[in-house]
């Protein structure tokens, strides 16, 4: 291999969907000298919607990582630099490769001498920083265009290059406006804008800030857990919705005693004509699928000076992970019939708690349904899911004595609860929608059909 005539090309952040601006590297999988093919996974990148990997989209040697573990790049910003072949090289810009040439017939040294990045920080790197008190213009940076990484800062602290500037502490001169203002925009980080379809905040609301006050860090009374991008997002998510929504909230109790007797019936044959388990679940979806066709206004998004009645009927289905609740959606539910939802339904779940959900499996709802009842909750006032109009929670089912033609019976019960957002949906409205997925839950019997 003539590794004069090879070429070293960056890795950039892919554009993973029109609301993503930014990704967080979680963790790499490949290290400077590894050989990486075409499609190999290089890093985990954590995103505000999903975590996902991130392939290589060209083949060579992998030279420098740019941004570290931890650390976050826009979109189109480069990660890592890798030294094609000259022959791969050659083929990748005949083909239009969206790998960027960084040099040519240049060595890794002479990548480095370049400083034209040498004033963009990361917000890691211009956190850490902050938190240690280091003058970042004392630090050398190793990243492409003299870029400092969080790893230049770590190391400058390990080196006691902090301590030593405290010392010293010399005495900055003025600066002139201009200067001091082209300073603190190249230093601060850029805020990321809150994106809707309807309207949104024009900037993050600020958040008190909580101290940590008489606690050294061996303490065993607290620990700290780091915010990952998915929990940010939902914080900002939930934030925003209770913050421009304006929340009400209504309850119907529904008897589901045929239901139960319909799903013990059936779900044995299902299992093994399908290999998947009929929950309650998808009954509940199929019932508020047609209460939308009946009543479409619980359908839509509220957009300043219109409401946006969406066709489509995309079932958001809020899936508990360990860590976090991700939506994943059921596109066009109301083409599915009850069987075709259950095995939506498995499949999300099972790539949500396996951490395969793609993008595509998290844009496009336009209602969320949450089965709450799962883990045995009777009540629940949720947060509607930004910026539908509506969420509902499918309770535990639980049988009660109830007075039926003035005789008292064993039934089966559920509570339904719907948040709706009051600038869109009254109580009028909402109670005729509940009414009517009411009626459809109550409807099945022996002879409803799962296909």
């Amino acid at each position: 291999m003539n590794e004069a005539n090879n070429r070293i090309q960056e890795v950039t952040v892919p554009h993973l969907a029109e609301s993503l601006v930014s990704a967080t590297i979680g963790k790499w999988l490949k290290q400077p000298g590894d050989y990486i093919e075409q499609y190999d996974v290089l890093c985990e990148l954590f995103t505000e919607k999903v975590n996902t990997e991130m392939p290589s989209p060209i083949e060579g040697k992998l030279v420098k990582i740019l941004v570290g573990d931890g650390e976050t790049a826009a979109v189109g910003e480069a990660i890592c630099l890798i030294e094609v072949p000259a022959d791969a090289a050659a083929e990748a810009a005949g083909s239009g490769s969206s790998g960027h040439s960084a040099a040519s017939g240049e060595s890794v040294a002479a990548v480095q001498v370049d400083q034209s990045m040498r004033g963009r920080y990361s917000p890691a790197v211009h956190k850490l920083a902050q938190d240690n008190n280091v003058d970042l213009s004392r630090v050398a940076g190793t990243g492409l265009g003299g870029r400092i990484t969080r790893k230049d800062v770590e190391q400058f602290l390990a080196s006691g290059g902090a301590n030593a500037a405290a010392k010293a502490a010399p005495v900055q001169p003025a600066q002139p406006a201009s200067a001091a203002l082209q300073a603190q925009d190249t230093v601060q980080p850029s805020k990321l804008p809150v994106r809707s379809s309807g309207i949104h905040l024009s900037a993050n609301p600020p958040t008190p800030l909580i101290e940590a006050e008489g606690h050294s860090l061996d303490a065993r009374n607290e620990h700290f857990i780091d915010v990952t991008p998915i929990r940010n997002a939902i914080a900002t998510r939930m934030r925003q919705s209770v913050t421009e929504i304006p929340h009400a909230w209504t309850m119907i109790e529904v008897d589901v005693t045929n239901l139960v007797v319909l799903r013990n019936k059936v779900k044995d044959e299902f299992m093994r004509r399908e290999g998947i388990n009929l929950t309650y679940l998808a009954f509940m979806l199929k019932a508020v699928v047609n209460a939308i066709k009946d009543y479409p206004i619980i359908n839509s998004v509220w957009a300043v000076d219109k409401i946006i009645v969406k066709r489509d009927i995309n079932i958001s289905l809020s899936v508990g992970t360990e860590d976090s609740v991700m939506t994943p959606v059921i596109k066009k539910a109301d083409q599915k019939n009850i069987a075709g939802l259950a095995r939506e339904i498995d499949e999300l779940t099972k790539k949500t708690r396996a951490g395969k959900l793609s993008l595509n499996d998290m844009v496009g709802g336009t209602f969320t349904v949450n089965n709450t009842g799962s883990f045995g909750s009777i009540l629940s006032y949720p947060i509607i899911n930004y910026p539908q109009a509506a969420i509902v929670t499918f309770e535990s089912i639980v049988k009660k004595p109830v007075v039926i033609q003035d005789m008292i019976a064993v039934r089966s019960m559920v509570n339904l609860c719907l948040s709706l957002d009051h600038r869109i949906l009254d109580g009028v409205i909402c109670g005729r929608f509940l009414q009517r997925v009411k009626e459809n839950l109550e409807s099945y019997n022996l002879d409803t059909k799962i296909y």
